[in-house]
């Protein structure tokens, strides 16, 4: 027992020594110098910068220490916003699929899914070099010195600039840190406009189509109308070789992306045709339930939060300060979009249409893409408030007069909203930023800032050529595709529903899809894929 005794006073004794020990090392430890540094300021200092003799570098060596760090920050600026912009992939998959049918849920997510893949193919094999094969040297990113290769002729004395002819897969001289940078962020763009028809084709459309569709428009017409506009093109020379203000100016890409992917999305439409019941025998328009409304909110979402990265992404420099003014530019349109699409709603029969605020908010996104660098707070509300009623007026139009079927409003939000975009511009820029854009040493500046008339003359051309090309170029390859491998699936397979016929599984295996047979000519009236009820009636 008293061995016991002693063994526990000695353990004891033991214990209040280590502790005594753990709290004298526990308080000794912050009187001691540290190593580190914690608050950073001696972190870096002239033996971090590259030099012949370490820790003294000439000034020439200071130079380009310097020089190197922009344009480093500027490589991270454009590829964490191209990571931004391909991230809105998931935003366009979400909001097509929750505004479209269940049973095809599966098909517009595939669809969604696969043009990246095929799009971003194309974009390397020939739409590249087409696009930005001649922009010349990108201050920006270092220079970019191979792409300087462009297709020209000459009419009446003045160089008009067509199409790239170097940077094929990326090989050559265009094995570049500044020319793979630049890919990237014009790859994500370029995927922007190839996935717009996904939601204004969906339901219908046959997947071998929508393959061939992804190659052509990232291989052919996405950079065509690219390079004349970003490329070093003859519509960005407007303003040199032919006085009209700065060019056609679009900043981040309402007429490039969004425009080229509305009119594309419009061609296919036309030559595929309504779903079927939308539209009776007498003309009547049937309402198509959207199958999963939070979805496509979810969508509209990550959408708006990846639109920082493709307007304020287009400084191309985190080094240029106007992205603080692009940033708050891009946010209070997209608000001025969904309430004035809410408002209207409101008006018209005294509820809030989720679908429309929803669509108000992209169109407000897609209208201040042109000019977000170049107008005011104020002059960012009024374009994106216009670009919410201009989005009503458009679906009422293709839907109840042109009798043009488009499951999520792709058509009046990209394409009727993105010619807004681009002609706001050329009213609203007021003139502070912008000087040497296109090589023209005067800033951007609209008909409301004493502009005149020619910047939005500049607007209006590139505008007018955007729509006839892209139309005569996808109502063409609709046509032909048609012809020899078809672009709509059968009767059936529309019916039954495309998931399992053309992607071979489920969005949802619980959800049985009935014999639908030879009847359902019709659907029953219910909500609409862009809006809770008929909105436009009575």
């Amino acid at each position: 027992m008293n061995n016991l005794c002693r063994r526990a006073i000695s353990v004891c004794r033991g214990k209040h020594v280590l502790t005594f020990l753990f709290f004298v090392i526990l308080f000794a430890v912050p009187l001691a110098a540290m190593a580190g540094d914690p608050t950073g300021a001696s972190t870096g200092g002239a033996s971090d910068v590259t030099a012949a003799t370490a820790g003294q570098p000439t000034l020439q060596e200071l130079a380009n220490e310097v020089g190197h760090t922009k344009i480093s920050v500027n490589l991270i600026w454009i590829l964490v916003a191209g990571f931004l912009v391909m991230f809105m992939q998931a935003g366009f998959a979400l909001a097509e699929t929750g505004f479209t049918q269940a049973k095809n849920a599966a098909h517009t997510m595939a669809m969604n899914f696969m043009v990246y893949g095929l799009g971003m193919l194309g974009f390397w094999v020939c739409g590249f070099a087409l696009m930005m094969g001649g922009v010349g040297a990108v201050a920006n990113l270092g220079g970019t010195a191979p792409l300087a290769n462009e297709f020209t002729i000459n009419i009446a004395g003045h160089t008009i600039g067509l199409f790239g002819t170097i940077g094929f897969f990326l090989g050559g001289d265009t094995y570049d840190v500044g020319v793979f940078g630049l890919f990237l962020f014009a790859m994500v763009f370029m995927d922007t406009a190839a996935t717009i028809p996904t939601g204004s084709l969906a339901e219908r459309w046959k997947w071998g189509s929508f393959v061939l569709f992804a190659l052509f428009m990232s291989m052919i017409v996405y950079p065509i109308f690219g390079n004349w506009v970003w490329g070093g093109g003859w519509l960005s020379q407007l303003g040199s070789q032919f006085g009209l203000g700065n060019g056609h100016v679009d900043y981040a890409g309402s007429s490039v992306v969004h425009l080229v992917g509305g009119i594309a999305a419009l061609a296919g439409a036309i030559v595929l045709g309504p779903r079927i019941g939308k539209y009776g025998a007498d003309g009547k328009v049937n309402a198509i339930p959207a199958h999963n409304i939070p979805m496509a909110l979810l969508g509209v979402f990550i959408l708006a939060f990846g639109w920082f990265g493709f307007n304020a992404g287009s400084s191309l420099a985190g080094t240029d300060l106007r992205i603080t003014v692009i940033a708050v530019n891009t946010m209070l349109a997209s608000a001025a979009g969904a309430v004035a699409a809410m408002i209207f709603s409101l008006i018209k029969r005294d509820k809030a249409d989720v679908g429309l605020m929803a669509n108000g908010m992209l169109a407000g996104l897609v209208a201040i893409t042109a000019p977000c660098a170049f107008v005011t707070s104020f002059g960012a509300v009024v374009i994106g408030g216009i670009a919410g009623l201009l989005l009503v007026g458009s679906l009422y139009f293709f839907e109840y007069k042109a009798k043009i079927d488009d499951p999520v409003g792709a058509i009046s939000v990209h394409g009727t909203c993105g010619a807004w975009g681009v002609i706001a511009l050329g009213l609203f820029a007021d003139g502070t930023y912008g000087a040497g854009y296109n090589g023209v040493s005067t800033p951007v500046t609209g008909f409301f800032y004493g502009g005149g008339l020619s910047q939005l003359f500049a607007e209006l051309i590139g505008t007018a050529t955007c729509v006839v090309f892209v139309f005569a170029a996808f109502f063409v390859f609709f046509k032909i595709v048609g012809a020899l491998l078809g672009n709509r699936v059968s009767k059936e397979v529309e019916l039954q529903g495309l998931d399992m016929h053309e992607v071979g599984a489920f969005a949802y295996p619980d959800f049985v899809q009935p014999d639908l047979g030879p009847i359902a000519e019709t659907i029953p009236e219910g909500p609409s894929s862009i809006a809770a009820e008929p909105i436009f009636e009575g």
